[in-house]
């Protein structure tokens, strides 16, 4: 029996180009596109992404580039043959807040440099992976590519940013361009270090040591998680499909969750207790947010497979198969990361 699912990635049987490659979606994102059979360039700077993240693929399919997106030199060379690039680069939330200027940079102008440089040589396709930070707090959920947008960091305004560059190209020169907004994706490979760490892996690695889980508020501000496959599986399907062209669309498990009822989840998984430490709310930080993905299931039949407690179950077994310890682990992460380290 055919794979319908399967059969609508065909069009990924290319060369494809992905920025940010080798970081925690990235890299998801690789992995499926190798599986598929295409041809994939890899651009990351290194400075979050891994090379770790996907040494088992490279090949003469699969190539690794350490080249950052603002090198347009650089950038210029590696487009030649590529038919799609799908732009996953990007400078985080907590970053942006003692960097707004290089967070700008990386996730605006480089986004606009890189359209630009795409149209020029020819590349069929640019997929530009936003955030569902352009949205700032719901004030209506769940919440549609048609809710407005107010982000709260300098990150959610330069990856609003970007994606206005990306419809600006569809709408001005008829280029094909998508827009994915991908809602609090968790799974293997993630970031519990530094300003790049999440609450899930923060979260997980703090319960299954026995230390004190952080919550920043009153654990009442809500998210919708999405399992790293089903969110990678999602971003190529927008890819592949011709009807997204010029389209925005949300990728979310349509679940939403507070924060406080997270930290039970993960100690329920973990099967330890641990205490929580309440604190001052972080700076630009969104209350609520919860996906309506109804467009992306009409364009391509967008079904997230992986639950909550299933996601966090295949997390715990990844750390656990890591060879560092829980405290080398945990020595990478920061509480309050948002503040600089010098």
């Amino acid at each position: 029996m055919s794979n319908p699912v399967a059969a609508s990635l065909a069009p990924l049987r290319t060369r494809v180009l992905v920025t940010g490659g080798a970081g925690f979606i990235g890299s998801e994102v690789v992995h499926q596109l190798a599986a598929l059979g295409a041809e994939v360039e890899v651009v990351d700077n290194l400075t979050n992404g891994k090379a770790q993240n996907i040494n088992d693929l490279l090949s003469d399919r699969v190539k690794l580039h350490a080249v950052d997106i603002r090198d347009n030199d650089a950038m210029v060379k590696l487009l030649d043959g590529v038919e799609i690039v799908i732009h996953m680069a990007t400078l985080g939330v907590r970053h942006s807040i003692n960097n707004p200027k290089e967070n700008h940079d990386v996730n605006a102008t480089a986004t606009l440099e890189l359209l630009a440089n795409a149209r020029a040589h020819g590349v069929r396709r640019v997929v530009n992976i936003s955030t569902s930070e352009v949205y700032g707090t719901g004030f209506r959920v769940p919440m549609d590519e048609n809710h407005p947008t107010f982000p709260h960091t300098v990150y959610g305004a330069s990856k609003l940013a970007g994606e206005c560059y990306a419809r600006g190209y569809n709408k001005t020169y008829g280029y094909d361009t998508v827009v994915v907004r991908p809602f609090n994706v968790f799974g293997p490979r993630c970031h519990h270090e530094g300003d790049s760490g999440e609450v899930i892996p923060k979260f997980l690695l703090r319960s299954m040591a026995g230390k004190p889980l952080a919550i920043f508020g009153d654990g009442q501000q809500t998210r919708d998680f999405t399992y790293v496959s089903d969110a990678a599986l999602g971003i190529l399907q927008a890819a592949a499909s011709p009807a997204t062209c010029g389209e925005t669309v949300n990728l979310g498990a349509g679940k939403e969750l507070t924060i406080q009822a997270l930290a039970e989840e993960v100690m329920k998984v973990t099967g330890k207790r641990a205490e929580i430490a309440y604190h001052d709310p972080r700076p630009g930080d969104v209350l609520r947010l919860y996906a309506d993905t109804a467009r992306a299931q009409q364009l391509f039949d967008y079904r997230p497979k992986v639950g909550l407690e299933a996601g966090l179950a295949h997390l715990k077994a990844w750390y656990e198969a890591r060879p560092e310890s829980l405290d080398e682990l945990l020595a990478e992460e920061w509480t309050d990361n948002w503040n600089r380290r010098d």
